[in-house]
């Protein structure tokens, strides 16, 4: 591998170039980044799986740069115009953007009106008049007239001059950075609706007559215009002089070009043709090459925001809070179809399931509470589990009653349902499932997501988690790849236990495919239970490499070896003994010792392999084995007799659950089948440029209703309890585009049309901080700061 590159990789990370080289080389060895930053600490200097994510990354795009960087060189050279100066340029870009202006000149393309003027003998025609501007147009136009060359008179002849120096003002590569560099800095997107599209783009008449500087745009608004452009109703143009009225005739663009020139205007003979070319090069090729890339690169730039605030939002979701193996039992609520029940023990083995009809039209209130305590007093079930969809305060109220009625000591939990119904109808349900009625596997879902939260949603494809914003915008590669990378890192992070976990939930531990995920479960049903980590080894096609890459991650619970329960290496494990003979004591006794273990020094039991980064973290493990890194398990409790959003009053304080985080503020369920909205100016009395300073998914927090459109649910809650309804503390108008609705049930919470991928934007006293709310609650805010 290139130095350059390392080096490179080392600046933007701020690390050593030898840590970047010996993570490159594991990482191109097929090791995993969760066990590189969990088991090669010494190796890469400790790298954190953060920084071998980016660093796995960057290498991809600058080895990729690197092979079309060969690619490009190769093909100059064949048309022997390679020169040492360009060779320096090329070789020394560490842009692609660059690269491919300084390929621009030499890239086969079809012929152009440039490449037919040159055949015709014009180009010394062109360059006197663009390098001497006393020479008369006409005049020395005239010279070349050639009907033998299609040269019929000197319009065609200065026509023909004037396209081979447009093509190489287009293909400077200096000059395009330079005018780049101009317009990432000054340049305006400008947004207009399509004509005739006023009444169906509706949900975009933000963006009507809007516009901003490019480099400013924040990521979901830009999404957002970029949607009202793909769906017709918008159009985006790039303003590169918003300083200057609309009517102006020329562009300080233009201005760049010449200056890069060293073009002095005036009076002189060939002036006014040079002028001409100048702007004809800026208006016909420079300004839409330039309107592309920069609309380019605010898409992407976007989409990169845009994934972030998704991976973030799955990675506080998946790492929440577990109730634990506690026998709990499930409620998918639903009104006509009746709430589907599932009863599933500590292990989240289903032993029951059924259907009640509570609720309208059916009106089985009492049969209904019969069958559900029946099953909780037979099953010894210590939660309740209830889906946050449509008739879920209904169902909660059903629940609570029934509890008091028959003196049940159970706990109720409203849990978020986001894509049951996806993995209902998946292929893995129905192989887990094959006999189970397809609506009660959702009910199966939610109870086992209370107990492990991380190992049950694995089974769901993230996207349809529903925690993310303009998810579908976005590039769906990128966003896969990301997303799985939380994932997998999380799952690491906790560990799995090889005796209980499910196919989905090993195949995100490292080293392990969906082949040998399958195989590990169908030799623990063929065999019984693994009693050691050893026993991993007989699994089909479980190799060396992939035992070393997982073993550290599996965890085997009251196995042969106590070591199997925790995260300490197999590898590692002579260090234990080491640390166990010295201090004359036997495994068992150092783990959980507290007292003894803070007295030993990590130095002292390192050696050739194990540095003290390792042998510190093997102390620390064996003080808590197996530590789960989530925190203790809590819910929220929901206000009795506020189950819709007409029962809300402004200045009610609530205690609620954050469902989602945007960058504009957080959404927050407060038990009315519709999230309320905390703009980010209201999540605390400091500025914070990123709610997720705040507060995450999960968290339990306290708010206060600020307002409440009952018509149109929408609901503005403030953390700031001091606040009072109809202040001028929110922004005045909203920047959004309404949510799609292409998104599975559960990224709908509580029936309503808000879909989190759709989150649009507000503008205000503390738009610096944020930019943005959400569409949902656009005109509540807008009626209020007016």
């Amino acid at each position: 591998m290139s130095q350059a590159i390392c080096n490179l990789i080392a600046n933007e990370l701020n690390v050593r170039s030898e840590q970047v080289i010996a993570a490159v080389n594991l990482i191109d060895d097929g090791n995993t980044v969760p066990f590189i930053a969990r088991y090669r600490k010494e190796v890469t200097g400790g790298l954190d799986d953060t920084q071998l994510r980016t660093l796995d990354s960057r290498l991809s795009y600058l080895r990729e740069l690197e092979d079309r960087r060969q690619t490009i060189l190769k093909s100059i050279q064949d048309q022997g115009k390679l020169t040492p100066e360009l060779e320096k340029a090329i070789s020394e870009t560490d842009s692609k953007t660059r690269l491919e202006d300084l390929y621009l000149p030499y890239k086969p393309k079809r012929r152009t009106k440039g490449q037919i003027a040159i055949e015709a003998g014009l180009e010394p025609l062109a360059d006197k008049l663009w390098n001497e501007p006393q020479t008369e147009p006409e005049s020395e136009a005239a010279r070349y007239i050639s009907a033998d060359k299609g040269i019929e008179d000197t319009k065609a002849a200065l026509d023909g001059a004037r396209a081979i120096i447009m093509e190489r003002i287009a293909e400077d590569a200096d000059l395009l950075e330079k005018v780049r560099r101009h317009l990432t800095r000054n340049a305006e997107l400008v947004s207009r609706v399509v004509a005739g599209k006023e009444q169906e783009g509706e949900k975009f008449k933000d963006y009507f007559a809007h516009q901003e500087p490019v480099s400013k745009v924040p990521s979901h608004r830009a999404l957002a215009m970029l949607r009202g452009r793909n769906e017709g109703f918008l159009t985006l143009t790039l303003n590169a002089d918003p300083e200057l009225e609309e009517t102006a005739r020329q562009s300080h663009c233009e201005t760049i070009i010449a200056q890069h020139y060293g073009i002095h205007l005036s009076q002189a003979p060939a002036d006014t043709w040079r002028k001409q070319v100048i702007s004809w090069a800026w208006r016909i090729k420079v300004s839409m090459h330039m309107e592309t890339e920069l609309m380019g690169t605010m898409k992407e730039s976007a989409e990169i925001e845009a994934i972030n605030v998704f991976a973030t939002n799955l990675k506080d979701l998946l790492m929440a809070a577990p109730a634990g193996p506690r026998a709990t039992l499930g409620l998918d609520p639903g009104l006509r179809t009746g709430c589907k029940v599932a009863v599933v023990d500590s292990t989240g083995k289903v032993l029951a399931t059924d259907t009640i009809y509570p609720h309208q039209p059916q009106n089985q209130y009492d049969r209904a509470m019969q069958t559900v305590s029946a099953l909780v007093k037979k099953h010894n079930v210590d939660l309740i589990a209830i889906g946050n969809g449509t008739a879920s305060r209904e169902t909660d109220a059903f629940a609570a009653d029934m509890i008091k009625r028959d003196g049940l000591k159970v706990q109720k939990i409203m849990v978020s349902e986001a894509g049951a119904s996806v993995y209902s109808a998946s292929e893995l349900a129905a192989k887990e499932f094959p006999n189970m009625d397809v609506s009660l596997r959702g009910a199966v879902s939610i109870a086992r997501r209370l107990q492990d939260p991380l190992a049950e949603l694995v089974k769901i494809d993230p996207k349809s988690i529903g925690v993310g914003q303009y998810q579908h915008d976005v590039s769906q590669s990128l966003l896969a790849k990301r997303l799985d990378a939380v994932v997998e890192d999380c799952v690491n992070a906790v560990g799995v236990d090889v005796n209980t976990a499910s196919p989905a939930l090993l195949t995100r531990v490292a080293g392990l495919s969906t082949v040998l995920a399958q195989n590990i479960v169908d030799y623990r049903d063929e065999n019984g239970r693994f009693n050691a980590r050893t026993d991993l080894k007989k699994v089909a096609r479980l190799g060396p490499k992939a035992y070393e890459q997982c073993a550290g991650f599996l965890r085997i619970m009251n196995g042969k070896n106590p070591l199997d329960g925790s995260a300490v290496h197999p590898e590692a494990y002579p260090v234990v003994k080491n640390i166990a003979e010295k201090n004359h004591q036997d495994i068992k006794t150092l783990i959980g010792n507290s007292d003894f273990l803070s007295t030993l020094r990590a130095v002292d039991y390192t050696d050739e392999n194990f540095g003290v980064p390792t042998v510190s973290d093997i102390i620390k493990e064996l003080d808590k084995p197996g530590r789960d890194p989530r925190p203790e398990f809590k819910t929220a409790t929901f206000a009795d007799g506020i189950t819709e959003v007409s029962d809300l009053e402004p200045g009610m304080i609530l205690e609620g659950v954050v469902s989602n985080v945007a960058n504009f503020g957080a959404f927050v369920d407060i038990g009315v089948h519709q999230d309320g909205l905390v703009h980010i100016s209201a999540l605390t009395d400091r500025y914070v440029s990123d709610p997720r300073e705040v507060v995450k998914a999960g968290d339990i927090v306290k708010v206060k209703v600020m307002e409440v459109d009952v018509q149109r649910k929408r609901i503005a809650l403030s953390m700031r309890l001091n606040d009072e309804p109809g202040q001028d503390s929110r922004p005045a108008r909203s920047d959004n585009a309404q949510p799609r609705s292409d998104q599975p049930r559960g990224n709908q919470p509580r029936g309503n049309n808000r879909s989190s991928q759709g989150n649009g934007t507000a503008r205000g006293r503390n738009e610096a901080q944020s930019g943005g709310f959400n569409s949902a609650f656009a005109d509540a805010f807008a009626k209020a700061k007016r």
